[in-house]
């Protein structure tokens, strides 16, 4: 599993939440296309919407390109969606953004059933 967060903090917490999976942590979208860009592949890529340089929408669109699966096994954090083009794709991936805070169990569900389809 691949978590994308520009908050370094996040990243860990994320990391500690899901122990029970083999998480690697990046920082910026840029690290995490170069290394999908390798031929690495994740069950589930976690990453955050917002964040700089590269938002995680632009990472949705550079993974969909290079691997349509791929793509499809990402899921969004957010602390809140504050652009339009923010806010309609929020609304076209509402089944997998979690909103700040959010619901541990919720994510560890919706990641049971990601990796189960894999």
């Amino acid at each position: 599993m691949l978590v994308v967060d520009d908050e370094p903090g996040v990243a860990r917490a994320l990391k500690r939440c899901l122990r029970d999976y083999d998480v690697r942590t990046l920082n910026t979208a840029k690290e995490a296309m170069a290394l999908l860009s390798k031929g690495e592949r994740f069950d589930v890529i976690i990453s955050d919407l917002m964040m700089p340089e590269m938002t995680g929408m632009d990472l949705h669109e550079a993974v969909a390109r290079l691997d349509r699966e791929q793509a499809e096994r990402m899921i969004f954090i957010t602390g809140g969606a504050i652009t339009t083009r923010a806010r309609d794709f929020v609304a076209a991936m509402s089944d997998r953004v979690f909103e700040k805070p959010f619901s541990t169990k919720r994510l560890h569900e919706m990641l049971r059933r990601r990796v189960a389809t894999r």
